[in-house]
């Protein structure tokens, strides 16, 4: 009986896990958008390589967000919010 149950639990947490996924990796930055994206997140890590000494080069590590957004064309605060700036179908 105990593994009916847990096998129950599993489907309904992957169930619940892919409307998630859907909802949170469905293509929202289009165009230009995700064109500045990853020029900004090249340009934010090509100053971390040229200035690895600085105090705070670390925080050109940031790059990796905008560079992972532009690439992927989703942003997860765009999903919260609502926001898209693919162009419409």
């Amino acid at each position: 009986i105990h593994v009916i149950f847990i096998f129950r639990n599993m489907c309904l947490m992957s169930r619940r896990s892919h409307v998630k996924e859907d909802i949170m990796f469905k293509k929202n930055v289009g165009g230009i958008d995700r064109t500045l994206r990853i020029l900004v997140g090249i340009a934010l890590l090509v100053a971390f390589g040229l200035n690895p000494s600085s105090q705070y080069s670390w925080l050109y590590l940031i790059g990796i967000v905008p560079l992972a957004t532009g690439l992927l064309s989703t942003c997860p605060l765009y999903s919260i919010f609502g926001l898209n700036t693919c162009p419409r179908k």
